[in-house]
């Protein structure tokens, strides 16, 4: 069976990143099913918006077993962080609450600026995907 070649592209994409590049990524995904959650919300579509609350919380959770400990401070903070941000989503899936989701948003695109300078000046060139 011949694949898709939209799907074998972002394939290659995913596996020829950089780590900044990755990480960039995920936020770019939890941005994205956030935002999709908050409409879901808003139009009281709830199994749609509990769908993309939970892929968010999986790159949140994604985002916590990728740390590196060994980065010092930094790490721990960021776990405290996306500690409180799946803890959020969670009450915010469970009482269907748009603001905790537009709260989280906030919070990972603000994350998401200060990793794009960090990439930027580790590698030379920023990552834009204009997914966020």
């Amino acid at each position: 069976m011949i694949a898709n070649p939209y799907q074998q592209y972002h394939e290659a994409n995913i596996e020829s990143a950089s780590q900044g590049k990755l990480l960039l990524m995920l936020y770019d995904g939890a941005i994205r099913f956030l935002v999709q959650a908050q409409i879901a919300l808003e139009q009281q579509r709830w199994a749609d918006a509990h769908k993309f609350n939970l892929r968010a919380q999986d790159i949140i959770t994604e985002l916590i077993v990728s740390l590196n400990y060994d980065a010092g401070d930094i790490a721990k903070n960021l776990y405290q962080l996306y500690d409180y941000m799946n803890w959020r989503l969670v009450n915010s899936n469970i009482k269907r609450d748009v603001t905790g989701v537009k709260e989280i948003v906030g919070h990972l695109r603000t994350l998401r600026e200060a990793w794009v300078e960090a990439v930027k000046n580790t590698a030379g060139q920023p990552y834009n995907s204009g997914a966020a």
